[in-house]
């Protein structure tokens, strides 16, 4: 297989995440309206699949310390907060919306790269960062607000979530010679971990409520969304480690489509003529990400 083989697979990897993320939201507002908390089900779904993933590297013999690798706690930090930001922002407020405000992670992602991994943005990656947040604010600019302000909650929330992405997918990069399998195994923790802690939290200030008592009928949303998001994780890991950051920034803008689609046609969203316009302007810049030749660097 030639050069370009691994390049297509790791953009095939950052758009199978990005799916993932992208219609995520679907499973997360049934388990919320069957009296389950985002924070919960973000908690029990990641906690599910660390357990798991932990119980199969002990018993192969390839639980590692991560002594060596102190990046590692970052990374669960990250990532874990992360999960906190979107999951919950997404399960709240607008669908596409909340997307928008996350994809201003490729804004983050310019000035984490430079600061984490001594990338200087090249022209090209500077001209795709530009039309991505030339879109982003013709599609949150509303005739009533002077700037595209955090409005809410879910706003804040997935703002916070686009910053710990960036910072995710830059530690994804920086920590590419460490084993996958805990590299997966500090992404999951970390769901786990902040999601409970947030919870908890929410708890103790009444932000968040205890909810209903445990179903039988959350199990095949808790299911699918711990497979999804393993396989997602491991798409993510792939992709991540072989592309520049602020190119995976922008291919994970595919996330807006996904995202877009899934809830105009199942109706937690509508499209207006600056959602298209703006959307439009987002699409450009991911699909500038994986031009071939120079475009993509």
């Amino acid at each position: 297989m030639g050069p370009a083989a691994p390049k297509s697979l790791a953009v095939a990897g950052l758009l199978l995440n990005a799916f993932v993320w992208g219609v995520c939201w679907w499973p997360f507002k049934q388990l919320e309206a069957q009296g389950l908390h985002p924070l919960w089900a973000t908690a029990l779904v990641y906690a599910f699949v660390f357990v798991s993933i932990a119980l199969w590297l002990w018993r192969s013999g390839q639980l590692l310390s991560w002594r060596k690798h102190t990046g590692l706690w970052l990374l669960l930090l990250a990532s874990g907060l992360t999960n906190v930001g979107f999951n919950w922002a997404v399960t709240v407020g607008d669908v596409v919306r909340v997307v928008l405000l996350f994809y201003l992670m490729p804004a983050w992602s310019v000035l984490v790269a430079w600061w984490l991994l001594g990338e200087k943005p090249t022209p090209m990656a500077l001209l795709r960062l530009l039309l991505a947040l030339a879109g982003l604010f013709i599609v949150l600019k509303t005739p009533e607000t002077p700037w595209p302000v955090p409005e809410s909650l879910a706003d804040g929330l997935a703002l916070m979530g686009g910053l710990t992405f960036a910072i995710t997918n830059a530690l994804l990069l920086k920590l590419k010679d460490t084993p996958s399998s805990s590299r997966t195994l500090a992404m999951f923790g970390g769901g786990a971990v902040m999601a409970t802690l947030a919870a908890w939290v929410g708890l103790a200030t009444g932000v968040v409520a205890l909810g209903t008592a445990p179903a039988w009928s959350w199990l095949p949303l808790v299911a699918l969304l711990g497979v999804s998001f393993l396989f997602g994780n491991l798409a993510l890991q792939y992709g991540a480690a072989r592309l520049a950051a602020h190119t995976t920034a922008l291919v994970m803008l595919s996330e807006v489509l996904f995202a877009s689609v899934s809830s105009v046609l199942l109706g937690a969203s509508s499209w207006d003529s600056r959602t298209l316009i703006g959307g439009a302007l987002i699409l450009l810049a991911a699909m500038l990400a994986v031009a071939p030749g120079k475009a993509r660097k």
